[in-house]
């Protein structure tokens, strides 16, 4: 007698079961992708305005330098200039673009690019790790 298989009511039940479980699962990253895009563009304009506060007191403060301070104080001025900078790309770019740019510097930089990675992988492990103990 051939033996044919034959799904049984059981195997059809777990087997659409988990078909579901995954498509529910699908469904719930794209969510969960979809809040954190949205909590991302929502806080771009208090990002830029951080970063533009942090730009303005540094120039103050460079402002403030006295003498024999010329040096630190073009540095200061030099990194304020780039604080802003950052706030205006910030500011005019949506999160895709900045996706888009970090790809391509990922792309053209896999070394560093990697290396700074496994720095913020090391550093977010070690605040969980904190945390828990």
């Amino acid at each position: 007698m051939p033996s044919s298989k034959v799904d049984t009511p059981t195997e059809s039940n777990v087997s659409d079961r988990a078909f579901e479980a995954v498509e529910q699962t699908k469904r719930k990253i794209t969510e969960f992708g979809a809040a954190a895009a949205d909590k991302v563009e929502q806080n771009r304009g208090t990002a830029a305005a951080g970063l533009e506060g942090a730009a303005e007191t540094l120039h103050h403060k460079a402002d403030q330098l006295h003498e024999g301070g010329e040096k630190v104080a073009d540095l200061a001025h030099s990194a304020a200039d780039k604080l802003s900078a950052t706030a205006d790309y910030v500011r005019t770019n949506d999160l895709n673009d900045m996706l888009k740019d970090v790809r391509q510097i990922v792309k053209k930089n896999p070394g560093p690019a990697l290396a700074v990675a496994a720095g913020l992988g090391f550093l977010v492990a070690r605040a969980f790790s904190r945390d828990r103990g």
